[in-house]
C-alpha cells in the first residue's frame, strides 16, 4: 500500500503563494502518476495537476501559469506551488496516485489540506 500525507494548506490573502506537500511513504515504488485534487464546497472534486513518472505535467486550464506541480525522483515527495492565488482556489486539496498497471493500478488519496483564501 501507499500512503499519502498532504500539507501545507491554510489562510492566504487573494494574489499570495502557498506551496503544498505531499508525503508519500509505503510500497512508492508501485507509483505511476501523481497529481492534486480539490474539492471547493459544494462541488465536486476536481483535478488541478498531474506529474507522470517521466516528469510530464498536466494543469487544468484554471490554474495554468500560476500553479507548478514538482515532485522528488525518489517520489517521497511531491509539491503544489500556488501563485497568485485566487479567492475560486479556497477548496480541500487532495494529493492523489495511481499506481502502475503491473501493480492494478491502484489509485491512492491523501486526507486533505484546506486551502482558503481571503479577499
Amino acid at each position: 500500500q501507499v500512503q499519502l500525507v498532504e500539507s501545507g494548506g491554510g489562510l492566504v490573502q487573494a494574489g499570495g503563494s502557498l506551496r503544498l506537500s505531499c508525503s508519500a511513504s509505503g510500497m512508492i515504488f508501485r507509483l505511476n502518476a501523481m497529481g492534486w485534487y480539490r474539492q471547493a464546497p459544494g462541488k465536486q472534486r476536481d483535478l488541478v495537476a498531474t506529474i507522470t513518472s517521466d516528469g510530464s505535467t498536466n494543469y487544468a486550464d484554471s490554474v495554468k501559469g500560476r500553479f507548478t506541480i514538482s515532485r522528488e525522483k525518489a517520489k517521497t515527495t511531491l509539491y503544489l506551488q500556488m501563485n497568485s492565488l485566487k479567492p475560486e482556489d479556497t477548496a480541500v486539496y487532495y494529493c492523489w496516485g495511481v499506481g502502475f498497471p503491473g501493480y492494478g493500478g491502484m489509485t491512492y488519496w491523501g486526507q486533505g489540506t484546506l486551502v482558503t483564501l481571503s479577499s
